[in-house]
């Protein structure tokens, strides 16, 4: 076994960490009788060798040996090596025909290259994978159709195998596998489609298990999106309620043991997750249903609704999961979804309840037709901790808590009033507070007391920012004695990250606080733009007097100044309004300024100052044309200017008629995302109202 592994200079070659000399322990790892040791030598293959799926030159050479130890029946875990060759050879770098052309000693290519060779080396040696399909190890063949279906060379054979080991197969996930490789091999060559789109939408119809019909049904959804069905919400929901009743499969999988390996984490999270549903399978497939259905809201809005009425938890959790995908990205009704997910707080089944309020605290208004569970949640839960931080917050009260904060609801005060009285409290739920508002001034007392026992040290920042926020969203001018001291004792570390939020929160207070004045005075002039046009308008606000606020921001309106700076500035003008109308022929200067925001910043502050709608509304209606990130700053102008902006009603109508929200994106999304965008929809449904009023 592993002939020839000590003819490679592995030291000559590299891995993530360095010179692969330790690669061949590793590969002997892999064959090794002792589980832990395989599990070890797997993970650093994944750890160093392909890291991150790179394909290194110790990468490239390690594949011979590691088809020799997948053709090994002795060789066990096999199933994790047929895995980590698929990933390695199975990067699809599309029909690039510059690809043969690639310059392999320019560094910028090499990685690119590495993946072709990778591929082509896997390639010429998966006629390994033909074999695997019928192994007597299950975990095998669960590994075998989708190499197969990445990585050789002859698809037409490949789908002929597939589908013919499907009527002798007996194991549900290697079934469902194999499905799965049939789709992902009609998505790599296009001549199959037609014909594995028939048979799927057969295999979906046939006499088979339900969970075999659902695979099938997905997988056309993914190969045929034109041939999805009009009735596959009806569908789906019925075969849903067939796998839930169908009797359980007996495992046949042996524990495994604990292993400090990153491998061996994510299979316990797996694992844990999957404890007591019976078939936590569909969840792969409800989500490879949902992929392929993309726009079509209303029935993946439908499907996840049917999936929250299910008996099966399972179900409902996966239900959860998927919805919080969908809102991420698309724009809909989903009052009905919201209130169901609510009700999923009051069941048994703690991994149902973190999945519910994981999914209700990013929602923020959106939430409100879940506000009685949520309190109800709160009112029910045992006596603990409510503003606990980190992981344990949405298993317990503290996620329940700010989800209830974020939609602004009265009973969320006295308990965020108790959490003030226990120990560490989520910086989230702080935040939250300018939600609620005025109505929240009982909880200064609270707040004041907590600002007083920050320790003004390098953690200053991050302790007392909340606390100002908070303090500043309920008015506690009480609070200003605090305040001082933590303005006034801001160490070198991120102090001028502490002055900007002390300031912000002084501007808040307004006149009642004005004995601050000369502590916001004295930082006109700080070296920080960030720092001075707080402190302007922290003296606007305690003053009343424009004057020196303006004098003190002119500055950062002038050639040379960068455009943070400069944004900074317009900001605080915008915030003082009419009164820093001097300001308006510094600010016309920043509309034609290369900086996209220093344009949009200049604009909306120029609108505020001077009310010049002709202006400033093409810079405006240009910026949200250009980038999407834009236009929640802009619909707040236009939403101000009303009747002003008709020229921008076109843009307002059509970003009303969009189902995918305006900030969604591909590689993740922010806790406040869905916020946003429905903060956008708020103020464009608000900017086209006041246009239709002028009109009547």
């Amino acid at each position: 076994m592993l002939t020839g592994i000590e003819e490679v200079d592995w030291a000559s070659l590299g891995h993530a960490y360095g010179p692969a000399d330790d690669v061949p322990e590793l590969l002997r790892g892999l064959a090794s009788a002792d589980p832990a040791e395989r599990e070890n030598a797997l993970d650093g293959m994944y750890g160093a060798v392909h890291h991150q799926g790179d394909v290194y030159d110790s990468t490239l050479a390690c594949i011979p040996f590691l088809l020799e130890l997948v053709a090994d029946p002795e060789v066990q875990d096999r199933g994790c090596i047929v895995e980590l060759l698929t990933s390695i050879g199975g990067i699809d770098l599309g029909d690039d025909e510059e690809l043969a052309e690639l310059d392999t000693d320019d560094e910028e290519f090499i990685p690119a290259a590495n993946f072709a060779m990778a591929a082509a080396a896997i390639a010429a040696g998966a006629d390994v994978f033909l074999g695997l399909v019928g192994d007597p190890d299950p975990e095998v063949r669960l590994a075998a159709p989708c190499a197969l279906a990445s990585l050789h060379p002859d698809p037409v054979r490949v789908l002929g195998l597939l589908r013919e080991r499907l009527t002798v197969e007996r194991d549900t996930e290697v079934r469902l596998a194999l499905v799965a490789a049939v789709g992902r091999l009609a998505l790599r060559h296009e001549s199959l489609r037609p014909e594995t789109a028939d048979w799927l939408a057969w295999l979906s119809r046939a006499a088979q298990a339900p969970g075999l019909r659902l695979a099938a049904l997905a997988q056309l959804a993914r190969v045929a999106p034109a041939e999805i069905p009009d009735d596959v919400v009806e569908r789906v929901t019925v075969l849903l309620e067939e796998v839930r009743t169908v009797p359980r499969e007996p495992s046949g999988e042996t524990p495994r043991a604990a292993t400090p390996t990153l491998i061996g984490q994510v299979r316990e999270l797996l694992e844990e997750h999957s404890a007591g549903r019976p078939t936590p399978w569909t969840e792969e497939l409800l989500r490879t249903l949902h992929t392929a259905l993309d726009d079509r809201v209303d029935d993946r809005i439908a499907l996840i609704l049917a999936q929250l009425r299910s008996p099966d938890w399972g179900q409902r959790s996966d239900a959860i999961w998927l919805c919080g995908a969908l809102i991420r990205v698309w724009r809909g009704r989903y009052e009905e979804v919201v209130r169901l997910v609510g009700a999923q707080l009051s069941d048994p089944e703690p991994r149902l309840r973190e999945a519910a309020t994981s999914f209700l605290e990013r929602l923020f208004e959106l939430a409100s037709p879940s506000t009685d569970a949520l309190a109800a949640r709160l009112a029910a839960a045992p006596q603990g901790p409510l503003g606990l931080p980190g992981p344990g917050a949405r298993a317990g009260r503290g996620g329940a808590l700010l989800a209830l904060a974020r939609c602004g609801d009265a009973r969320a005060i006295p308990l965020l009033a108790r959490a003030l009285e226990e120990g560490e409290v989520r910086r989230e739920l702080l935040y939250a507070v300018k939600t609620l508002g005025p109505a929240a001034l009982p909880l200064a007392p609270a707040l004041r007391r907590r600002l007083a026992e920050v320790e003004l040290d390098e953690l200053l920042y991050d302790r007392a920012a909340p606390l100002l926020c908070a303090l500043g969203a309920v008015r506690g001018v009480q609070a200003l004695p605090e305040v001082l001291r933590v303005l006034r004792g801001a160490p070198p570390n991120r102090r001028d990250w502490v002055r900007e939020a002390c300031l912000r929160t002084l501007a808040a207070f307004g006149p009642s606080a004005r004995e601050a004045l000369e502590d916001a005075r004295a930082l006109l002039g700080s070296e920080s733009a960030a720092v001075s046009s707080m402190a302007a308008q922290a003296v606007w606000a305690l003053d009343g007097s424009p004057a020196e606020a303006v004098d003190a921001l002119d500055r950062w309106l002038r050639p040379g100044t960068s455009g943070a700076e400069w944004c900074a500035a317009a900001r605080a003008l915008g915030a003082i309004g009419p009164a820093a109308a001097s300001a308006a022929p510094a600010l016309r200067a920043g509309l034609g300024a290369r900086d996209l925001w220093v344009r949009v910043r200049s604009a909306a502050a120029l609108w505020r100052v001077s009310g010049d709608a002709a202006t400033v509304l093409p810079v405006l209606l240009a910026a949200w044309e250009e980038n999407r990130h834009t236009r929640v700053t802009v619909a707040e102008c236009l939403a101000e200017m009303g009747p002003a902006a008709a020229e921008a009603e076109f843009a307002i109508r059509t970003e009303l008629a969009r189902r995918h929200r305006h900030n969604a994106r591909e590689d993740g999304a922010g806790s406040h995302d869905v916020h946003d965008d429905e903060k956008l929809l708020t103020l464009c449904r608000a900017a086209l109202a006041r246009m239709e009023r002028h009109r009547m």
